[in-house]
């Protein structure tokens, strides 16, 4: 137990330190809930495989800031992660933004079991896990911006999803170090892409932000 609280105590330090470098204003309650969310992660990939990072500390680097660092590009109130699958970005997204509304599409069933659980233990009323293949998904109401770290490449990520998304609406993708520039041209959207700095990441990220015509 004594190890476990130190590990908590240091992480949250660490998660206090990256958000002030990514500029997020936040309160303590907030990052409780992202190491509690992480721990909840860590707990289930031992029997469910839920991702192939298994420390803590690489969980807070890789997972958690890596999301949060797309924070700032969040402008809509209804929001789509698509691929979500153990709840990255959305999650860490959705304790950040509880005012927002949080869609979280996977068609793999023991994520979204995961997702649902999570869901009721943070108690993140905004958060809407669903299962399903995100090209057959048919939402009441399409999004401001749907969101993806999990897409192989942007052209693919346009393709199964730009039904999802209203007029005026934003895809945001969150990529490595490469870049498929050309690809992305021939897209009938406006693309911007940032270059982004992950707190404690070494490698290279790039945000790009696909805009659909109003």
């Amino acid at each position: 137990m004594d190890c476990m609280n130190d590990m908590t105590g240091d992480g949250h330090i660490m998660v206090r330190q990256a958000v002030e470098k990514l500029g997020l204003d936040v309160v303590d309650g907030q990052i409780d809930r992202w190491l509690e969310y992480l721990a909840l992660l860590q707990k289930w990939n031992k029997t469910y495989n839920m991702t192939a990072i298994t420390r803590f500390n690489d969980m807070l680097i890789k997972h958690l800031f890596d999301s949060l660092s797309v924070a700032p590009f969040i402008t809509g109130e209804h929001i789509a992660d698509v691929g979500t699958g153990g709840g990255l970005p959305g999650i860490p997204l959705a304790i950040l933004y509880p005012q927002k509304s949080f869609t979280l599409i996977d068609s793999v069933g023991k994520k979204v079991r995961f997702l649902n659980h999570a869901k009721k233990a943070l108690q993140l009323d905004n958060l809407f896990p669903i299962h399903t293949r995100v090209e057959t998904y048919l939402p009441d109401q399409k999004f401001d911006q749907v969101i993806s770290r999990a897409f192989s490449s942007v052209s693919d990520f346009y393709a199964l999803t730009k039904h999802l998304l209203k007029e005026g609406g934003e895809l945001i993708a969150m990529k490595g170090e490469m870049i498929e520039e050309d690809s992305i041209a021939k897209l009938p959207l406006s693309a911007q892409n940032f270059p982004v700095e992950v707190p404690q990441l070494e490698a290279k990220r790039h945000i790009i932000v696909l805009k659909s015509e109003a």
